[in-house]
Parts: structure tokens; sequence; C-alpha cells
């Protein structure tokens, strides 16, 4: 099913995200990459967004996991 692929990529996503650590980039490196981050937070700031907006739309909240 289609929703199953687009939940596993959306999985391994915030997997790879969660491997960034730019606290351990060297301040040249960190300003190498600085227009390409910042495009890329940009753009996926604009991606979460329009998610979160649809699931709004249809009357639902994004909630924040309760810790187990």
């Amino acid at each position: 099913m289609r929703t199953n692929e687009e939940m596993a990529r959306l999985g391994a996503a915030v997997s790879a995200l969660g491997d960034i650590d730019v606290s351990a980039w060297s301040e040249d490196t960190l300003k190498e990459q600085l227009a390409e981050l910042s495009a890329a937070l940009v753009a996926l700031d604009a991606s979460l967004s329009r998610i979160a907006e649809g699931v709004r739309a249809r009357g639902l909240r994004v909630e924040e996991p309760v810790p187990a």
C-alpha cells in the first residue's frame, strides 16, 4: 500500500536527520555548507508545514507522542 511506503520513507528521513549533528562540524565546514543547509532546512520546514496543515484541515491535531 502506498501509505505504508510513504510512512516508511518519512521514518527513514527522520532517522537520517537524527544522525546530523552540526555541533560536531568545524566552523569552516559549517560556513561552507551554510547556504545548502539553509536551503534544505527551509524546504523541510515547508514540507512539514504542508503535511501538518493537511492533517489540521481534516479536523485532526498533530500531537507529540507521550513518552512510554
